[in-house]
């Protein structure tokens, strides 16, 4: 058994000879591996992305994702450009618009042999930037948000490509980013209210993560880390679940053998650890000494949804990325300008 595949992780470089140990289940793409030059860059990351699932992906593939939300939570922004938040998408277009961009993205994901797409986001509107969420936010009213969102997975999960439900269980009426520190919310009511959107879109096999966030019921620790939040959810939600970056300020509080273990036995299928090669290794380690039992059923999970993402491409496509990447920016265009 190797636990190692539980790992979600953050790779470093551009190219296949920069990988490193420990072989993971699943990748996380991020800006620092493009190459910006945006004639060679796409082709190149194309087969960063094809080596991974030839070297780490013979026996199952590898869930190779990236944060591509459009906004301010773009990794693609150095072929791309500048591209509109969902808020502004939602505002300026409601539903169809919201649904292009997500088949819009699902499209350019496929060309680069990408398969999960770690959004939409179906966080509440608040108006605070200071926690990292802002525009990044569809509306302030909870089913506004889930139509937003909605029209947005549908549109990616028409191209094949997976979406994912962020942050459960919401991270509306908080004033810190868990990038930084762990943010808490005490009022019950805003916590029902965050939740609307979720058990509006959920289902078992969608993938779902899990917000960095103290509650009155979290005992201590992190929505992220505890069943309750989870598995065991008192909304009866299910879904695949993966905590944010474990990395993240908001996660800091215990070792790295704690955090793990809190979130295999919380219920979660993958452990996201995306940006220092250190944090990497702590946490392969920690997942090495798992039971064997509770690392088995969450590989076992995990395997089950890497088998239904999508396959790469056989090559990389130069036409059909160039008339996506003006159709990308002609969009593009047409909202920024409303604003």
């Amino acid at each position: 058994m190797n636990k190692h595949e539980l790992l979600w992780r953050g790779i470093w470089g551009l190219d296949a000879a920069d990988l490193s140990d420990p072989k993971a289940g699943g990748v996380v793409i991020f800006a620092r591996n493009l190459d910006p030059d945006p004639e060679t860059g796409p082709e190149r990351l194309f087969n960063l992305n094809n080596d991974i699932q030839k070297i780490w992906g013979a026996d199952c593939p590898v869930a190779i994702a990236i944060d591509q939300e459009g906004g301010k939570v773009s990794r693609l922004r150095k072929w791309v450009g500048e591209t509109p938040p969902l808020r502004q998408i939602w505002l300026t277009g409601r539903e169809r618009d919201c649904e292009l961009w997500g088949r819009l993205w699902g499209q350019g994901l496929t060309l680069l042999g990408i398969s999960v797409d770690f959004a939409p986001v179906l966080d509440l509107y608040d108006g605070r930037e200071e926690t990292g969420l802002g525009s990044r936010c569809a509306s302030e009213d909870p089913e506004e948000t889930a139509a937003a969102a909605g029209a947005f997975l549908d549109g990616i999960e028409s191209t094949g490509v997976r979406g994912c439900l962020k942050h459960f269980p919401g991270l509306c009426g908080t004033d810190i980013d868990s990038h930084i520190a762990m943010p808490s919310i005490s009022d019950p009511a805003t916590i029902a209210k965050n939740v609307i959107p979720f058990l509006r879109l959920a289902n078992s096999d969608r993938l779902i993560m899990v917000a960095h966030l103290q509650t009155p019921t979290s005992e201590g620790i992190p929505a992220s880390l505890h069943r309750s939040y989870v598995a065991e959810n008192r909304w009866g939600i299910s879904g695949r679940w993966i905590p944010d970056d474990m990395e993240m300020g908001g996660c800091q509080a215990s070792d790295w053998n704690t955090r793990v273990a809190q979130a295999i036995k919380a219920g979660h299928q993958a452990l996201l650890v995306c940006q220092t090669p250190e944090a990497v290794k702590q946490a392969a380690d920690a997942a090495k000494a798992l039971d064997d039992s509770m690392a088995g059923s969450a590989i076992e999970a995990f395997r089950s949804l890497r088998k239904t993402l999508k396959p790469m491409p056989k090559s990389f496509d130069k036409t059909s990325w160039m008339a996506w990447l003006d159709e990308v920016q002609r969009q593009s265009e047409k909202v920024l300008q409303l604003d």
